[in-house]
């Protein structure tokens, strides 16, 4: 079983007991978490797929710590000039560990289609000619 769920705007593939890093969150170390913007959830033959989000469907996850990732070089240079820049970034992360995804047992409603406008009928005119 695994799900596609947004997280910070970014879409993650996940299945039970894995640790994904995620954009700095909120949460404190070892708080539950729930993510309820979940896209696509697959079962064993089973594929649901969401309009935009599946009807019910939540990914539950424990926040393991908070950390810094390895450092992004940038380094620029234009040749024959003498420019050179080297600057350095470490994005912070989240690390969390996915307990459990689930989908709603109840299937949500169909959405009811619009009935057709009825097309107005032409005026009929008072004038009459007379000649």
């Amino acid at each position: 079983m695994f799900a596609i769920v947004n997280i910070s705007g970014k879409q993650y593939k996940v299945k039970k007991g894995d640790q994904i890093k995620v954009a700095n969150l909120e949460n404190q170390v070892g708080d539950k978490i729930e993510f309820d913007k979940v896209l696509l959830i697959q079962d064993s033959n089973k594929l649901i797929l969401g309009e935009p989000n599946v009807y019910g469907g939540t990914v539950s996850g424990t926040v393991l710590e908070h950390g810094r990732d390895r450092k992004v070089i940038i380094f620029k240079k234009k040749r024959r000039k003498g420019y050179r820049r080297k600057n350095g970034h470490r994005q912070s992360f989240s690390l969390i560990q996915i307990n459990s995804i689930t989908s709603s047992k109840k299937k949500a409603e169909p959405k009811k289609k619009a009935e057709p406008k009825k097309k107005a009928e032409p005026k009929k005119s008072t004038k009459t000619k007379e000649d």
